[in-house]
């Protein structure tokens, strides 16, 4: 999503650039066209460049809209009993590089219900063999 948006009455006039305190807008004309760019990590998101645009072709609003953008989309891995999302496959094939842990895909309560089963048939097996 572009936070700094125009509408169609922008002509490049470059007040906006101009009157920036954040140097957040910049210019590059290239090949017989001119392209205003955007920096929202420095913006301060003051409105200067709204209100000082002799055109009204910016669009602030969408500066202010408080909303989340989708960065990435990973797929998940679930627990093999209850279906519990645990973690994405990516953070799963890190875990399986890394020796000595063996990413079985668990929630924590089987888990634990596992490592009880394992305990439980070992302790067993030591009381029979003692």
């Amino acid at each position: 999503m572009t936070y700094l948006q125009v509408n169609h009455r922008c002509n490049g006039c470059l007040a906006c650039l101009q009157n920036c305190p954040a140097n957040a807008i910049d210019v590059r004309d290239s090949d017989g066209t001119r392209t205003i760019l955007h920096n929202m990590a420095r913006c301060a998101r003051c409105g200067n460049c709204w209100r000082i645009c002799p055109q009204q072709a910016i669009e602030f609003q969408h500066m202010l809209a408080n909303q989340w953008d989708e960065v990435v989309s990973l797929a998940l891995i679930h627990c093999q009993v209850c279906g519990e999302p645990l973690y994405t496959s990516a953070y799963y094939e890190t875990l399986a590089e890394k020796p000595g842990v063996s990413p079985a895909p668990l929630c924590s309560l089987h888990k634990e219900a596992l490592a009880l089963k394992v305990n439980a048939h070992f302790a067993g097996r030591m009381k029979a063999e003692g």
